[in-house]
């Protein structure tokens, strides 16, 4: 059975070999990235199991990352390649501040391809919890069509939806986004936003009133990331503020929410407390940014209870 399962897009990412503007940077590390697969791969290394469904090009960077994938130990027997559909890209641009931003290649994705049709029913039944991002709507808006009724099946097999708007405003307006996101809230068992993110969504950015409106549609558990300002969460009548955890260095910020949403989903199915669970999140995603790439800094179970001085670490 699998823990976790997602739904989504994964790319080849570019990462830049020196920091500065694109344009004047000349080589590229050739890397794996994607929100929902980032998620899959912190639950992986956490120990969780994870599953994850999507399509990917017949190519060459198809195989690369389906090979990469089924090397984290994450389920892709619901992941397919498919022809006439190159496998999406971006490139990063990294500053000296550890700033990112992303250029995408995605207009022909492999996932233009997929039908609600293509979910299995069965894969429903042998999981805890479907997680959900806004990626996948804003490549093409058919595709609320799949979430529509992978939201059916979860709520068929009593599968807890988790959520994060993670919006892009390279690939929709906040209008769009406002639109679409709004329509999955009352659907929402765990909430996993950034504030900016629920200011699109709901016209709040106080983590209070997002606490409030998001009670109100129901939604149990939520989790509102503020980045270097930690962040806010509420579960069971509580809300807890979790301080943030200062990184060594920021190297590259990509990857830290997935971090986070991995960490949250992990203290969750271990009914663990609130405080207990926003505090290892805020930890994961402090580590993720000591680390240049979209995953690479996703740490393992023991890596973060060592940071947390759970364990002592014997180096030599």
């Amino acid at each position: 059975m699998n823990d976790v399962i997602t739904i989504g897009e994964a790319m080849i990412a570019f990462s830049p070999g020196a920091t500065g503007p694109m344009k004047f940077v000349n080589q590229f590390e050739k890397k794996v990235g994607g929100a929902e697969l980032n998620l899959a791969i912190g639950c992986s290394r956490l120990g969780l199991n994870a599953g994850w469904i999507s399509k990917l090009g017949n190519d060459e960077f198809g195989k690369y990352i389906q090979t990469f994938t089924r090397g984290e130990g994450i389920d892709i027997s619901h992941v397919d390649l498919v022809d006439g559909f190159p496998t999406s890209l971006n490139f990063k641009e990294i500053m000296e501040d550890g700033s990112v931003r992303t250029f995408y290649y995605r207009d022909k994705s492999p996932t233009l391809t997929m039908t609600p049709e293509d979910l299995d029913e069965s894969y429903f039944q042998n999981a805890k919890i479907l997680h959900l991002t806004g990626i996948f709507p804003a490549i093409d808006p058919k595709n609320m069509e799949i979430f529509e009724r992978a939201i059916s099946l979860a709520k068929k097999y009593g599968l807890k939806i988790s959520f994060d708007p993670n919006i892009r405003l390279r690939m929709w307006s906040k209008e769009e986004a406002k639109e679409v996101l709004s329509k999955i809230l009352p659907h929402v068992d765990i909430l996993l936003a950034g504030d900016e993110e629920m200011d699109i969504i709901i016209g709040e950015k106080d983590p209070e009133k997002i606490i409030e409106r998001g009670k109100d549609l129901g939604i149990s558990f939520i989790a509102v990331k503020q980045g270097d300002k930690g962040s806010v969460g509420y579960y069971k009548g509580e809300t807890f503020e979790a301080a943030p955890i200062k990184p060594a260095k920021v190297v590259d910020t990509v990857g830290a929410g997935d971090g986070f949403n991995a960490g949250v989903l992990f203290g969750f199915l271990y009914n663990w407390s609130l405080k207990r669970t926003l505090e290892f999140a805020n930890t994961i995603g402090s580590m993720v940014v000591g680390v240049k790439g979209d995953n690479e800094g996703l740490p393992y179970y023991e890596d973060v209870q060592q940071r947390l001085g759970e364990v002592e670490r014997i180096e030599r």
